[in-house]
Parts: C-alpha cells; structure tokens; sequence
C-alpha cells in the first residue's frame, strides 16, 4: 500500500499543514504551479516528490519537472499534469493520451476548485486538488490524501484550511 498527498497551485509558498495533513503519506504529487524551485526543494526534504510544472511556472524547475506525466504506482497508471479540465471540458490536447496511457487516475490542477469526479466516458478518477497558495480567487485552501493498494484507490480525504 501506498500513501500519496496531492496538492496543486501553492505559487511559490509551502503550507505549513501539508507538514501534518502529509507526515504519513510516502509520496507527494504537486499537480503544478509551484511557484519556484525552493518549492520543490522543501517538499522533497519532506517527502518523494512526483511533480509537473503550469502555466504560471517557468520550466526553472528541474530535469525531473516536465509539462506532463504518466507513471504507476502499484497497479494504479496515472496520468499527471497541470491545466486538464474535467468530464466533457477536457483540455483536447490531452483526448489522444487518455486513450493512449488509459489512466485509472487523471490528475490536474490549474482550476483553484478542489474536485473528484469519475469519468465514465474514459473510466478514470478525475482529482483536481484545488489550490494552497496565497495566489488566485479561491478564498479556502485544500489539500487531498488517498491509498493506493494494488489496483484499489481508497480512504480519500481532504483538508481544507484558510487562505491567508
């Protein structure tokens, strides 16, 4: 089994919560917008980082840091990048790499709206985990953890926390 903390849009700032809301978790997946490569470098003190890069980061980051990704841990595929969208409002540059990786989990960030949703068109779980940086117009900030065992997601759950 494998404990994994997502987090999205932190522009630049690491929140003190993820510290606690993150201390069992064995991976931490940044879904973008992280706002600088001290960023990177506290979380992964922490933790393993997985990460991508979004539109508001430079590709500063590192080698490691690319725009999209796809990867497996256990039995789940996961496909990881920064703006996706949602069922029926996907980014369209992304169709051709659902079909192609057949993710069991989508996870993207960019929207600043925390949402989990299956899609039954692709048979993924969608897990966009909102934002945690003091940057944009979402007034509560959040943060998700789950398990993944085998091919099994489960015990989802989320933290949310004032912006500033």
């Amino acid at each position: 089994m494998v404990k994994i903390g997502v987090m999205s849009d932190s522009h630049g700032r690491v929140p003190q919560q993820i510290y606690s809301f993150f201390k069992d978790v064995d991976i931490i997946i940044h879904a973008g917008d992280i706002g600088g490569k001290h960023v990177l470098d506290e979380l992964r003190e922490f933790k393993k980082v997985i990460a991508v890069y979004g539109n508001c980061d430079d590709k500063y980051l590192d080698d490691e840091v690319k725009g999209l990704l796809s990867f497996k841990i256990e039995d789940v595929n996961i496909l990881l990048t920064h703006i996706g969208g949602y069922p029926k409002h996907y980014n369209k540059d992304l169709i051709p790499y659902f079909k192609q990786e057949k993710p069991d989990i989508f996870i993207c960030g960019h929207s600043h709206i925390l949402k989990v949703i299956y899609d039954k068109d692709y048979s993924f779980l969608v897990v966009n985990p909102g934002a945690c940086g003091h940057q944009g117009f979402h007034t509560v900030c959040t943060l998700i953890r789950f398990e993944i065992d085998g091919k099994e997601i489960k015990n989802m759950d989320v933290l949310d926390f004032d912006k500033f």
